[in-house]
């Protein structure tokens, strides 16, 4: 079974629910290997997954600025390396990056470097907004140019058939799942996508 690196083109694209669909659809454990400021991403998938033997791992590195994870360690007097992280088990994960890929952990190192230490496949979250193609398609860029492997793209958020064709076809990768723009995120919710995006990653 393959850990996924969730990951997307930017800061509140929905990786924290994507990763609570995964968790939910593969009974995966979750962990969000860097978190800067509350609330807890951790505390958010652990109230969406119904699965009564969900488990979560806690963060390598738990910061208290809501701020770039470079940032919001030096406020904190820390320093993240990349050379720090170990996989908390041996059981298959959901892990959540911080941000988008480029986010800095450092000086020197940024949040898809961890994808690039763990074994896993990166799964792309891209909200769609006008702008989202450049955005997504640089992250598309910087991915293949890292020859990192990827399972595919999550699509969230209102619909827009062009923006999703000319990404998909430039990427060459599959949609493993469209979120729709929901009134409520709740466990239902996200039961019903994990029910879709198992017939997408068998």
């Amino acid at each position: 079974m393959s850990n996924f690196f969730v990951t997307a083109i930017g800061t509140d694209s929905g990786k924290t629910i994507v990763s609570a669909i995964l968790c939910e659809a593969l009974g995966a454990r979750y962990w969000k290997p860097v978190q800067a400021g509350y609330p807890r991403d951790t505390e958010t998938v652990a109230s969406l997954v119904s699965n009564p033997f969900f488990k979560s791992f806690p963060e390598r590195y738990l910061l208290n600025t809501p701020a770039s994870p470079h940032a919001a360690a030096k406020i904190d007097g820390v320093t993240i390396k990349v050379s720090d992280f170990v996989l908390p088990s041996k059981e298959q994960l959901v892990i959540e990056g911080a941000g988008g890929c480029m986010v800095p952990l450092n000086d020197d190192e940024f949040v898809i470097d961890l994808a690039g230490k763990i074994p896993c496949e990166v799964i792309v979250v891209s909200n769609l907004y006008l702008g989202s193609i450049n955005h997504t398609l640089l992250t598309v860029s910087l991915l293949k140019n890292k020859n990192l492997p990827v399972k595919g793209i999550i699509f969230n958020g209102p619909r827009n058939e062009e923006s999703e064709r000319i990404i998909l076809h430039h990427s060459g990768w599959p949609c493993l799942l469209r979120i729709e723009n929901e009134k409520s995120i709740d466990r239902a919710m996200v039961l019903r996508y994990a029910e879709e995006i198992k017939r997408n990653l068998s």
